[in-house]
């Protein structure tokens, strides 16, 4: 049965791209190319930076290989008062006046992580005290107001592993403690995996909140390896933790069962996190991924030609 309220797309993560510029990394154009190739007519920005940022240029390389925008994603440290807020003002303003020109109207905001991307080493406390919590959410609040009332851009709210967000208790108390009005939520299934959640739990207890999804799959021998030698995501991506599917959890065809139930149109991103990856590897991986997810009813996407 095709599940026709999910529209499949990609991100910049599946090809191992977690910052704008990175020596490690594919650049913007082999990202474009290779996605067209494995199938997918819709893409994330990626890190802020990583595509063009102009939008005429992006517009044009966009259309010469018949894809659009579904969304772009921002991190931000809210929980860290108003300076934090105000220089998530500037970054996402940015971002949505490239979102619009595109015609996306979905930007995906990611908490600050508490240990580095690259090192894995801790950068500050994995909890945080009850004042904190309160910038956090009502920093949401006022830019997922801001950004629907100045840019007509919707701001869904990304669970993160290493963030002060990252179980499905916290993610259904921030779910609680913020405006619907102004800010929902981007299931990110392997993530809240990684973290020992149940996202069809979360998707029936929230069904208006679910507006975006990121699909990914997590190795539960991995996460539980990671777990119990206290490893952190930069450790543990590189070690395999997230999977292409079928072959980790959660498992897809009851999780889009769930999704298509929801009243709602939604746009269904794969993201692989690959960091780092060797830059031959991610096109055969989509590739198949694209075909999986075709199979189980997802679309549009194009056949793979090879």
């Amino acid at each position: 049965m095709r599940l026709e309220k999910l529209t499949l797309g990609t991100a910049p993560d599946s090809w191992g791209v977690w910052f704008p510029q990175d020596d490690k990394q594919v650049g913007w154009s082999t990202y474009l190319d290779e996605i067209a190739l494995a199938g997918y007519t819709h893409t994330e920005l990626g890190p802020q930076g990583f595509m063009p940022q102009d939008p005429a240029r992006l517009r044009d390389e966009l259309a010469a290989r018949d894809l659009t925008v579904c969304g772009g994603t921002v991190f931000a440290g809210l929980h860290r008062g108003a300076r934090a807020l105000d220089e998530a003002v500037e970054a996402c303003g940015r971002e949505a006046r490239l979102l619009t020109a595109l015609g996306a109207r979905h930007l995906v905001l990611l908490p600050e992580q508490y240990t580095d991307q690259h090192t894995g080493e801790s950068t500050q406390a994995g909890d945080i005290d009850p004042e904190q919590w309160k910038a956090l959410t009502t920093g949401y609040d006022r830019l997922g107001k801001l950004l629907l009332e100045e840019h007509g851009v919707d701001l869904v709210f990304h669970p993160h592993a290493d963030t002060h967000i990252d179980t499905q208790e916290r993610i259904e108390r921030f779910l609680t403690d913020t405006d619907p009005r102004y800010v929902n939520l981007c299931l990110d299934t392997g993530h809240v995996s990684y973290c020992h959640g149940d996202n069809i739990a979360i998707v029936e207890r929230f069904p208006e909140r679910i507006r975006y999804v990121h699909l990914k799959q997590v190795d539960p021998a991995v996460r539980d390896k990671v777990r119990a030698e206290g490893l952190s995501l930069a450790e543990a991506v590189p070690m395999g933790v997230m999977v292409e599917p079928p072959y980790g959890e959660p498992a897809m065809p009851p999780l889009l069962d769930a999704l298509a139930r929801l009243d709602t149109d939604l746009f269904a991103v794969v993201e692989q996190d690959l960091y780092p990856v060797e830059p031959h590897i991610p096109l055969p991986i989509a590739a198949r991924t694209a075909g999986y997810l075709r199979g189980c009813g997802l679309g549009p996407v194009r056949r793979w030609p090879y």
